[in-house]
């Protein structure tokens, strides 16, 4: 597999093509919080061909790099959707609701989240300019390991 920004990854036969649907944020707090990362959450929406572009050229292809695995987890939300979700506090909610807590109208929308479910760094709205779009990532995923891994 070639990434967006020119670098193949071995051994990416049969990895993933999509990006993994948050269902328990809880758990995957807990997750971060013993990997010592940051939670990326793409706020999508179906027909969003803007999402998709981000999904395929960036997201996916950092979710199937193992390296990425020691600095973030990634999960998507569907902004607007019924689908029950589990929230950072444990409650039961749906990604249109936690979308909506999160002050996410707009997509695609990346934000970076700290395994309490706080900010962990500036949003990025919009697909901005595509040849700078992964430096905005590499930049909130490092301020996200900063916010993280403070003591």
């Amino acid at each position: 597999m070639i990434l967006a920004w020119g670098l193949a990854l071995p051994g990416t036969a049969g990895a993933a093509t999509e990006l993994v649907h948050a269902t328990n944020l809880k758990a995957d707090a807990r997750l971060a919080a013993q990997r010592k990362v940051p939670i990326l959450v793409l706020f999508s929406s179906p027909g969003c061909h803007y999402c998709e572009r981000v999904k395929r050229e960036y997201l996916v292809p950092m979710h199937n790099d193992p390296s990425y695995k020691k600095r973030v987890i990634i999960r998507e939300v569907t902004v607007g959707a019924t689908t029950p979700l589990t929230g950072f506090d444990n409650e039961a909610t749906t990604e249109g609701a936690f979308a909506a807590t999160n002050k996410v109208f707009m997509v695609p929308t990346v934000k970076m989240l700290t395994p309490s479910g706080t900010d962990a760094s500036e949003a990025i709205v919009g697909l901005l300019s595509p040849d700078y779009y992964f430096g905005y990532l590499e930049a909130a995923i490092d301020e996200g390991l900063r916010k993280v891994r403070v003591k």
